[in-house]
């Protein structure tokens, strides 16, 4: 697999990661044995980057990770997350960026992932409560003490990504970047990275799914899967987001591709490091063969042409989770 640097620093991974949290929250029924078996395959087939989270199920993903890679913990670059606050029995506080909590969530990390050292650690959330300079200099701290080799932020606006880059180095920032989301690149985002030489990593680059053709009604989804609260996926927005897909979809059906496989190319094409997220192997082998696609010119305009920033109806998240995005 193609490999890419995120930052300064050294941080090298391939070009697609896996995203690990649907293997325990969010995303429906769960299978244990499935996602370490998915794990397995895909450090069989390349993919070095695992990204979890402290919030993911909360703390249940981190400990699944560790159960991946006992014995064998050298095999991937680690990334997990801080910043949204939950205590030790597992309830969710709210955001939390101040620098004794990022001490505190990191050693509990380590503990639930069996390890000494995770390779990228990030701020999940921007805390508006705490200067991004104090926070980052708590993280900077760790990094010095070999607990995080490498930090980075989420959901970071450009002016916070500037003011947490001239405290320590970040080797990523992890936002949301797909077909169905292209705000980084009229918010300043991508223009900072870029200048700065900061990775970046793209989560839900299939849009929470909806790019993977596969989904064709609310229905689809399980009682428990969030999905059911997010505004693309409801009324209307669904019905207008579906047409978008059905067009990505020819164009895959054209290029003798699936259709995920054609949106995660076009991620890996703007340079950024996708981290789509399954729970299953045969998803997963998909998603990887979409890094050994090149687009064209011709492609490129097409897919322009059918999927332009602002073609999405509905905001990426319902209103009490549009809050926590900085900036």
């Amino acid at each position: 697999m193609e490999q890419r640097t995120l930052g300064s620093e050294g941080l090298t991974v391939g070009v697609q990661g896996l995203g690990c949290m649907g293997m325990s929250a969010f995303y429906g029924t769960t299978d244990e044995t499935e996602s370490l078996a998915t794990i397995d395959r895909a450090l069989e087939l390349g993919v070095t980057l695992l990204d979890t989270a402290e919030s993911y199920g909360p703390f249940a993903n981190e400990q699944l990770l560790g159960k991946a890679l006992a014995g064998r913990r050298d095999a991937a670059v680690l990334a997990t997350k801080t910043g949204v606050e939950i205590t030790d029995d597992g309830q969710v506080v709210g955001l939390n960026g101040r620098p004794d909590y990022m001490r505190h969530a990191l050693e509990r990390s380590l503990r639930h992932l069996g390890t000494d050292h995770v390779d990228l650690y990030y701020l999940h959330r921007i805390d508006p409560g705490v200067p991004i300079e104090e926070t980052v200099g708590a993280l900077a701290e760790l990094v010095a003490e070999g607990k995080a080799r490498h930090i980075g932020v989420c959901e970071a606006s450009a002016s916070t990504i500037r003011r947490a880059h001239a405290v320590h180095p970040l080797a990523a920032v992890q936002t949301e970047y797909s077909l169905f989301e292209r705000g980084i690149e009229h918010n300043g985002v991508r223009d900072a990275l870029r200048e700065l030489g900061i990775g970046l990593v793209a989560y839900s680059p299939l849009g929470r799914g909806f790019l993977s053709g596969a989904i064709t009604s609310p229905d689809d989804f399980a009682a428990d899967d969030w999905r059911r609260t997010d505004p693309r996926f409801q009324g209307e927005n669904f019905d207008r987001n579906l047409d978008v897909v059905k067009a990505v979809n020819s164009l895959a059906q054209a290029k003798g591709v699936t259709p995920s496989q054609l949106a995660l190319a076009w991620v890996q094409h703007q340079g950024a490091v996708a981290i789509p997220g399954t729970k299953r192997r045969r998803y997963l082998e998909e998603n990887i063969a979409a890094t050994e696609i090149a687009l064209t010119d011709q492609d490129l305009a097409a897919i322009e042409a059918v999927a332009p920033h602002g073609v999405v109806t509905g905001e990426r998240y319902a209103p009490e989770h549009m809050g926590t995005l900085d900036g």
